[in-house]
């Protein structure tokens, strides 16, 4: 595969309460093979002996401002320091950064202006990225945004990373399901949360590629985690589960299958 097109995601990592757990967990439940990453604290989620993800500890600056556990995407930019800026002017919110970690990337972490969390990042590398298959166990595969009002919340994603809508699908009493493109195809879709969702605030789903969701339902609840949501067949013929993980992290599985 590629490496991904900028203005769309390109690394995942879950903060956690608990590292130790969650590693297990996630090996257990989705088959990634933790491996350190070279960085103190950052356990790199691997398969095939390529990282598509990664686990830290909670920061202890995001823990003084209540960070729950919490899975995060990063969106690949040609420079940090410009689109924080910009994303200041078009009414968001730059909760940390620009960070260099050296020789490994740049980013800062991103509120979009109803407070939905994400990071915007530039690795720092004279190496070409090695990214695995489409569709391969471990990746990320979906990017869905629950928000207050996708309507509204469309035109900073579409100002600030040229993102691009693709087909809307009614989905009844539940509103619009707007399906977004970046680099050519479709990454992910909006829509407006639930009433009796009961989140805080609204957030980004990542849904992980495991060979069947039905099994991995399974090992969610055997690890101590909980399904909330699923198994479900959607439209596409895939299959989703929605969980959360012992320390409460929400996270999000597909498979081309039950």
């Amino acid at each position: 595969m590629s490496a991904p097109p900028p203005n769309s995601f390109f690394w995942y990592d879950v903060m956690t309460t608990d590292t130790m757990a969650a590693t297990k967990f996630y090996a257990d439940v989705v088959g990634w093979v933790p491996q350190d990453s070279g960085s103190p604290g950052y356990t790199a989620l691997t398969i095939g002996g390529v990282g598509t993800a990664g686990l830290m500890a909670i920061p202890e600056d995001a823990a003084r401002m209540s960070a729950r556990p919490a899975w995060m995407g990063y969106i690949l930019v040609d420079d940090v320091a410009a689109k924080c800026e910009a994303i200041k002017a078009a009414g968001g919110t730059v909760h940390k950064g620009p960070v260099a970690i050296e020789g490994v990337i740049t980013f800062a972490v991103i509120a979009d202006p109803q407070g939905g969390g994400f990071l915007i990042a530039k690795p720092i590398s004279d190496k070409p990225g090695n990214w695995p298959a489409a569709g391969t166990t471990g990746t990320v595969g979906w990017h869905e945004l629950m928000a207050t009002d996708w309507t509204a919340a469309w035109p900073f994603y579409e100002k600030l990373f040229g993102w691009q809508k693709s087909t809307a699908m009614d989905m009844g009493p539940m509103g619009i399901y707007q399906i977004f493109s970046a680099g050519g195809g479709d990454i992910g879709a909006m829509m407006t949360r639930p009433q009796d969702n009961p989140a805080p605030v609204p957030y980004w789903n990542y849904y992980v590629f495991v060979p069947s969701v039905t099994a991995a339902a399974d090992r969610i609840t055997g690890g101590g985690g909980k399904v909330l949501f699923g198994p479900m067949e959607v439209p596409g013929g895939q299959w989703i589960v929605q969980g959360l993980d012992p320390q409460g992290a929400l996270f999000c599985l597909v498979s081309q299958g039950k």
